[in-house]
């Protein structure tokens, strides 16, 4: 008896466990601290703008007179007045035919791809000692400034989201357009293992030069 008895009781006991552990995998646990994100903190954070067609992009305006206040007063420290930069703080205007060059200038007009992605980067960090003290309004004018300065939008035009996102950036081919890699290309994944179907060449001289290759290894 004494031994169906501690057999019952161990049954038991593993049913419980089993019961208690598939509560636990169902209802998250809490441990008395915190409360749920109401949904306006977490619109506060929610600020993102997709670059590519602007999602997320919130309403509002700004002219590019507006915004070139606006720059002097928030970005010209470091950028300069006309965007041509401060030291060596960024530039944000030229560069247009630099980036095959030795001397390439990644600049707003030369080199981003997108215009909304523009408006997302100036929101989210901008000005560079108070990110995100700037307004919708304000940060579509200063947008509409950079854009003017860069040969992009007319002295006296009005930018809102949906001019935003009409904007064609000189360099929106420039980049690659999904992995090139080959064996991911052929595949539809990425290789892991026993990926390379030659042996590994040394083909730079400088390598040899500063030591780092020794001669009988390779050419």
């Amino acid at each position: 008896m004494s031994r169906s008895r501690n057999a019952l009781a161990l049954g038991l006991a593993a049913l419980a466990l089993l019961a208690a552990t598939g509560v636990a995998a169902q209802t998250p646990a809490r441990h008395g601290i915190g409360r749920a994100a109401t949904a306006a903190e977490i619109r506060g954070w929610d600020i993102d703008v997709r670059g590519d067609d602007g999602l997320g992009l919130p309403p509002g305006k700004g002219t590019v007179e507006q915004g070139e206040k606006l720059y002097l007063q928030q970005c010209a420290s470091c950028h300069g007045e006309f965007g041509e930069g401060n030291g060596r703080w960024p530039e944000l205007m030229g560069g247009h035919g630099s980036l095959t060059s030795e001397d390439p200038r990644r600049t707003i007009g030369s080199f981003w791809p997108y215009a909304p992605g523009v408006f997302d980067y100036v929101r989210r960090t901008m000005p560079f000692t108070a990110p995100q003290s700037l307004s919708d309004d304000e940060t579509y004018a200063i947008v509409a400034y950079m854009l003017n300065i860069n040969d992009l939008l007319p002295a006296g035009a009005e930018l809102d989201a949906a001019k935003l996102r009409a904007i064609r950036m000189p360099n929106r081919d420039g980049f690659l357009q999904g992995d090139p890699r080959p064996d991911v290309v052929a595949k539809g994944e990425p290789c892991m293992t026993n990926c390379r179907k030659e042996p590994v060449r040394v083909t730079s001289d400088l390598a040899r030069k500063l030591g780092v290759t020794p001669n009988n290894r390779g050419n």
